[in-house]
């Protein structure tokens, strides 16, 4: 449901406390004089059957019996009475409730789930059952039972842990930080972390979000809410469980090397999150958060008196990856102008022990003006040479004035080692960042980098694939649902070895023989080539074929293959007696001397559905542990992204004399595969180890897949095994203009940006102004990035291509809202391919397009001046309206009939 009616949880305009009591050691009574406590501006009505009155205010036996429907409730009663206090509540018309009392249960026959009926009908949304509750100190609302009211600021807080959310509560009070909401989602019957990171996101007193989570329900939802905040403003989060002893026992190496939190590591990285290991992290992550904005980059200045601190300060800051900026040429020379002659000449800038105020100006301001450092971190150690405090404040002047003079001030982070208390107060006042030590300084610094890097990846150029290969995935479903008729969990080798040939990954060529004989006559093909030869028990039962003692390698003759074959046939019926055999493979023994030997594959998670592994291969890779992991889908960047997280990645470029591999076509592996996921829902696990590659090129030495044989069920969304909605080929498709000319019409792909460089460049700028309501300065990456690198969960645009040429000749985009229930159009044609029924076509595609997705309607805004469209759009029954406030626009809307489709069901 996502942010429908949360506006009444976080401004109301009335409450009740149901449960209310005037023992405040009772938790109806902690919440009730917490409500009270926080000076709410409005009415707040205690609701108790025992009570006439508490603290002066009438009390009323129910829900039922109040004289005005509040905004919101909030229920601190035994389980057993919410069901029925929700449902009056649902009956009355109540927008929001918090529901605090625990045991209720999960699941169909459940406390919780009588709970829920009402409200889900009615609309009602619940926070909880089980929460700590919320604070919107904004709204002078605190419907919690925390120990204190914290005051209202910029941050955030969505918490899985009441104690947690309790805990942030206590720290902004401590660091005088104030919060624009603290959330305590508790079961999360209704209200989940995807409702509340999409409405934190639109949120304008919300500046960061601070996630404590534990666990994720609905991986799609959040996922997708995750993204689009993360795009909008930082989003910082620390989970618990990172070390999953209790891993299950995996069948494939992939499977065991996608571990749990690795997972969710994956998931937090492609959603653009900022994630911290620890609750101190979180809190250092929350004091920089709410006093600096973005980064622009990775490049810190180091102003000190003291040489020592400045020395730690780099060490600390290459620890965590980064290097000192360097001083440029103009900001080297207004230092020793103003410096004596013994500071430092380097980053950092030790203007030595008797520095006073004036000189940490004059030593600031050079280092703010200076283009090559993005971040600037003031460390002063107190001595008896000069005054702390005065330098504090001098400090704080030149921030202060910064950040009066530049719509993007450069942040500068403090740390005044040894500080007094009024040293605090100073930078606390001015809202500058202020740290106990250099470290935690520089881990301030960190999270600002990190989430400037998080932005640039989400944001990246895609890089261009080596061709538009489209897998056979008739031929692959063919396999699959012959393995699945049959009942199986694995695909046999020949099977594989054809899926992988399907989609274009080189594997190596295996022969099938019945007896000792026809592995012989196999092998001479082989040896023939100068290549020795394997031979493998062949057993759709036996998975782990060393189990059996059913390989034999580096096989020369004729002899030896019969020897070998008969061998492992023999063990094999030995060891597992009730196994089908069918003989053995024979496959030859490929010698790359030079070649790296890599895993890569897919595993299916509990959680986020495929996943991506990629890493160092052979048979110790699970000693060595060299894996990184990814969501699907993967263009050609990500894929490379992937691999560059390896250790294995730095010898795939080449060392010594040994040449670099193609990475290039290990990346193109690993696109396959996911467009491979996509297409095939039913493949659980694939194993490539290993994966050689080097200078020629890759080839699959050896491979396994794991099938699910049940049955999709009916209504189940193909892709519900992705957490993040993939390319929708489905809407692929080649349509006629009325001047005969044939246009493809497909998705918009991340690696369009440079169709769109040319397709804009025959738009003309009155075009432009009728489509972005403005002139548009620069059509640069940033502006072009956010027309392809979309969410098909929420969005979608629709190219049509010239045929012949591939130009982009017009586009149309729909944008959902959170709730997925209507979406805004925009559609624009180059200037000399209007007139021609494009736009017209465009139109009624996307009009399909969100009546299959079960959309309630349709809007878009268009200028009093784009006759053309507003006329197009009367043509095909949108109603046409005069904006309420601003008379140069027309609000136009189509109501489409509802269907059960949703994209994030």
């Amino acid at each position: 449901m996502s942010i429908y009616g949360l506006n009444r949880l976080f401004t109301p305009q009335s409450i009740a406390i149901v449960g209310a009591s005037p023992n405040r050691t009772s938790l109806g009574g902690a919440v009730y004089a917490n409500a009270i406590a926080a000076g709410f501006r409005s009415c707040i009505d205690p609701v108790n059957p025992k009570y006439e009155e508490i603290g002066g205010r009438r009390c009323v036996a129910s829900v039922d019996q109040l004289d005005a429907v509040p905004d919101l409730i909030v229920v601190a009663t035994p389980a057993p009475t919410v069901p029925a206090i929700i449902d009056a509540a649902a009956k009355r018309g109540v927008g929001a409730a918090i529901v605090i009392s625990s045991g209720l249960g999960h699941g169909q026959g459940s406390l919780a789930e009588r709970m829920h009926a009402p409200a889900r009908a009615s609309g009602l949304r619940i926070v909880g059952p089980n929460c700590l509750g919320v604070i919107a100190p904004h709204a002078a609302l605190n419907a919690s039972f925390a120990a204190v009211t914290p005051e209202s600021g910029s941050l955030a807080v969505i918490s899985q842990s009441g104690a947690v959310a309790a805990a942030m509560a206590e720290w902004g009070m401590r660091h005088e930080i104030g919060f624009s909401a603290i959330v305590s989602v508790g079961d999360q019957i209704d209200v989940d972390v995807g409702d509340l990171l999409d409405f934190f996101a639109l949120d304008r007193r919300t500046h960061a979000i601070l996630l404590y989570v534990e666990s994720v329900k609905d991986s799609r939802k959040f996922m997708s809410a995750a993204r689009a905040a993360a795009r909008v403003k930082p989003v910082v989060v620390v989970k618990s469980g990172r070390h999953d002893e209790g891993k299950r026992a995996a069948a494939t190496h992939t499977g065991a090397l996608a571990g749990s939190d690795a997972v969710y590591d994956a998931a937090f990285r492609r959603a653009g999150l900022l994630r911290v290991n620890d609750m101190s992290e979180l809190f250092a992550a929350a004091q920089t958060l709410a006093f600096c904005r973005d980064v622009a980059g990775s490049r810190l200045a180091i102003l000190t008196n003291g040489g020592g601190f400045g020395v730690l300060a780099v060490d600390s800051l290459v620890d965590q990856g980064y290097r000192p900026a360097e001083l440029s040429a103009e900001t080297t020379a207004r230092l020793n102008a103003a410096m004596p002659p013994l500071w430092s000449h380097a980053n950092p800038v030790d203007i030595i022990g008797d520095a006073d105020a004036a000189r940490f100006t004059a030593a600031l301001e050079a280092l703010i003006e200076d283009p090559g450092n993005d971040a600037i971190l003031v460390l002063n150690v107190q001595t008896a040479l000069a005054s702390s405090l005065d330098t504090a404040k001098a400090v704080r002047d030149v921030v202060v004035a910064e950040r009066s003079h530049r719509l993007s001030p450069k942040p500068v982070l403090t740390s005044w080692i040894g500080a007094a208390a009024e040293v605090e107060t100073v930078f606390r006042a001015a809202r500058v960042p202020h740290y106990q030590t250099e470290i935690e300084a520089i881990g301030g610094f960190a999270h600002l980098a990190r989430r400037h890097e998080l932005l640039q990846s989400l944001m990246a150029r895609p890089a261009a694939a080596p061709d538009d290969f489209k897998g056979d995935e008739k031929a692959v479903r063919a396999i699959v649902e012959a393995a699945c008729n049959d009942g199986r969990n694995w695909l046999d080798p020949f099977e594989t070895d054809a899926v992988l040939q399907a989609y274009g990954i080189p594997s190596v060529q295996l022969r099938k023989a019945a007896d000792a004989g026809a592995a012989a006559e196999a092998a001479r093909e082989f040896m023939a080539q100068g290549h020795p030869v394997a031979v493998k028990i062949l057993s759709r039962d036996i998975q782990h074929k060393s189990d059996v003692d059913g390989v034999r390698l580096s096989l020369t003759s004729d002899a030896d293959v019969r020897t070998s074959a008969e061998t492992v046939i023999a063990n094999a019926r030995r060891l597992r007696p009730k196994a089908r055999i069918d003989g053995v493979i024979v496959q030859p023994m490929i010698t790359r001397p030079r070649a790296r030997e890599l895993i890569t594959g897919l595993a299916r998670d509990s959680v986020f559905g495929s996943v991506i592994v990629f890493g160092h291969g052979g048979v110790s890779v699970e000693i060595v542990k060299d894996k990184a992991i990814a969501l699907p889908p993967l263009d050609q960047q990500r894929a490379l992204d992937l691999i560059a997280r390896t250790r294995i990645s730095r010898l795939i470029d080449g060392y010594r004399n040994v040449p670099a591999a193609r990475r290039d076509l290990v990346a193109f592996v690993l696109v396959r595969l996911s467009q491979l996921a996509a297409d095939i829902p039913e493949i659980l696990e694939i194993d490539i180890n290993p994966l050689l590659a080097d200078d020629a090129g890759v080839l699959a030495l050896d491979a396994r897949i794991s099938i699910d044989p049940t049955p999709l069920s009916p209504g189940r969304p193909h892709h519900a095994h992705f957490a993040i909605r993939p390319y929708p080929k489905e809407w692929e498709r080649t349509l006629t203009l009325r001047d005969g000319q044939q246009v493809a019409v497909r998705p918009v792909r991340p690696e369009d940006e440079r169709l769109y460089e040319e397709f804009f460049r025959h738009v003309s700028p009155d075009d432009m102004r009728l489509r972005f309501f403005g002139l548009v300065k620069d059509i640069g990456h940033a502006f072009i990035a956010r027309l392809t690198q979309i969410d098909y969960g929420r969005s979608i645009a629709l190219l049509a291509l010239d045929e012949k040429t591939g130009a982009l000749l017009g586009v149309v985009r729909l944008h959902a809202d959170p709730d997925y229930r209507n979406g805004e159009y925009a559609v624009l044609l180059r200037s000399d391919r209007k007139g021609i029924g494009l736009g017209w076509m465009l139109m009624e595609l996307i009009i399909d397009y969100a009546r299959k997705e079960g959309l309630r309607g349709i809007t878009g805004q268009v200028l009093r001046d784009n006759t053309t469209m507003l006329t197009m759009c009367r043509e095909l029954g949108f109603s046409v309206d005069e904006d309420r406030e601003d008379r140069n626009l027309f609000t136009v809307s189509l109501s489409l009939a509802p269907t059960a489709r949703s994209a994030l069901d």
